[in-house]
């Protein structure tokens, strides 16, 4: 599983660049088209997709006996052996279909999870405002009976620490309360007995990438938060996070983001579906 994470972490490095320049735009856009340019784009590239990792011609195939089973359903509606065995054949295509459309599932898993997994640095969380609070949390490795190292925050003009640290000896985390101060991407740095390790932190009114959590080497969460390179195994620190606000909207705001990409990109792609000659 660690050598999995690794890789994941690499592929990582690798989309936050790709990221950081095809996402660039959501910066200056409204939310919702921002949203629906990428939900757009992505539909009609998972379209193409689709079109050449699937057996086009036989899903063409079981579409006409679909149809023509479908028909039958209607002329022959007083027969019952007749719509029996139409309904058994309507079921049948309709199972083919989904075992046809499993190879291009597969290969589109990863590139769409690796675009979601963007997507969320922008649209899930927003960044802290001046003047707002959040709490910082880090959560050590080991065990609760081991020795706490010390651990403090070191000044910077961008934040300030108003409460902490905190330990909360069951979870073996360390809290601290801080206060946003100034506008822009920064680096909150921990002091760790002599050895200092940076978590990011984001303040501002508009768009920007928000990484809610430095991740341990645990591939899911690596997955999930690509934006900084994880934690060692051997790290005193396992993981650093930040509760930002949730981001208030339908269509770009937190979860409803998710919710509005696939409903967008399904749309657009069967509205180009007929123009890309696509049989799904």
């Amino acid at each position: 599983m660690i050598f999995f994470a690794r890789i994941i972490s690499l592929i990582n490095t690798l989309t936050n660049s790709f990221g950081k320049l095809v996402l660039a735009p959501v910066e200056s856009l409204p939310g919702w088209l921002s949203n629906t340019i990428i939900s757009a784009i992505a539909g009609v590239l998972l379209l193409i997709v689709f079109k050449y990792t699937s057996n086009q011609q036989a899903i063409g195939k079981i579409r006409d006996d679909i149809k023509a089973n479908m028909l039958a359903l209607k002329l022959f509606k007083d027969s019952i052996s007749v719509t029996l065995l139409a309904e058994v054949r309507v079921f049948k295509g309709a199972f083919l279909l989904l075992l046809y459309s499993i190879v291009p599932m597969l290969v589109m898993i990863i590139p769409v999870s690796l675009l979601i997994a963007q997507m969320s640095l922008w649209y899930q969380l927003r960044p802290l405002r001046q003047g707002e609070t959040a709490v910082v949390t880090a959560k050590l490795n080991g065990n609760i009976e081991e020795n706490w190292p010390t651990i403090n925050i070191e000044p910077t003009s961008a934040i300030e620490v108003t409460v902490g640290p905190v330990r909360i000896f069951s979870k073996r985390e360390i809290c601290w309360e801080i206060k946003a101060l100034e506008n822009g991407k920064h680096n909150i740095t921990f002091d760790i007995a002599q050895d200092k390790i940076e978590k990011e932190l984001a303040i501002g009114d508009s768009y920007m990438r928000v990484s809610a959590i430095r991740p341990a080497l645990n591939w899911v969460d690596i997955l999930m938060h690509p934006a900084e390179k994880p934690f060692g195994s051997d790290s005193v620190v396992q993981s650093v996070s930040i509760d930002y606000p949730e981001r208030r909207s339908k269509t770009s705001g937190t979860d409803w983001w998710l919710i509005y990409f696939f409903i967008a990109s399904m749309v657009f792609a069967f509205l180009s579906k007929p123009f890309l000659k696509v049989r799904i």
